[in-house]
């Protein structure tokens, strides 16, 4: 009876964290769409990345973006900057860790492209250090983090704060927010490709 009670309580926890996100969020979640289907219909891209658990999350929906999410259509254009184990061990080994998501940035990033940023803590170097990269040479740029949002918060155009002090809890309601975003984009660029029901 204890572990049922312990899942319950996690199950719980993890429900009340995504309610006070989608009570205080929904607009900005609703304008990062908007954001990222404009970048995609103009031919832009996403460009994503973080740590750990965050850089599974950048794989994941980048993989959405460009296979498909719940409707058949065209691929998106969202790169993962996370996946090139040789960029990552060089830049890191040449240069410094805090560099790994700049480089590809300054190298793959394009005006009118998006940088999607994701931290729980909102202040992992690399990842600021990428986002602030990105608003210099024109990208538009996307943070989720959890906690307070950190110094990411502050260098972000649209900024998905998850309130919550738990990482797992934090995780949690990134991806479902990471989905919701797949769903809205998929919604806005192709609105014919829904059921009318």
């Amino acid at each position: 009876m204890m572990l049922e009670q312990r899942a319950r309580e996690a199950f719980a926890q993890s429900m009340a964290v995504m309610a006070a996100f989608m009570e205080h969020q929904t607009g900005q979640v609703t304008a990062a769409a908007r954001m990222l289907a404009a970048a995609l219909k103009e031919d832009k891209k996403l460009l994503l990345f973080g740590n750990g658990g965050s850089a599974a999350d950048a794989q994941h929906l980048a993989a959405e973006f460009v296979n498909r999410f719940q409707v058949e259509r065209p691929p998106l254009a969202a790169i993962a900057l996370t996946t090139d184990t040789s960029i990552l061990t060089a830049v890191g080994n040449d240069y410094d860790f805090q560099d790994i998501f700049v480089k590809q940035i300054q190298a793959l990033g394009r005006a009118g492209d998006v940088a999607w940023g994701i931290s729980t803590s909102g202040n992992s170097p690399n990842v600021n250090k990428a986002l602030s990269a990105a608003r210099l040479q024109g990208l538009k740029t996307l943070a989720v983090a959890g906690r307070d949002g950190g110094s990411m918060a502050t260098l972000a155009d649209i900024a998905l704060i998850v309130p919550s002090q738990e990482t797992p809890r934090i995780q949690e309601v990134q991806l479902t927010i990471g989905h919701v975003l797949c769903d809205l984009v998929d919604f806005l660029l192709f609105p014919d490709r829904f059921s009318k029901s």
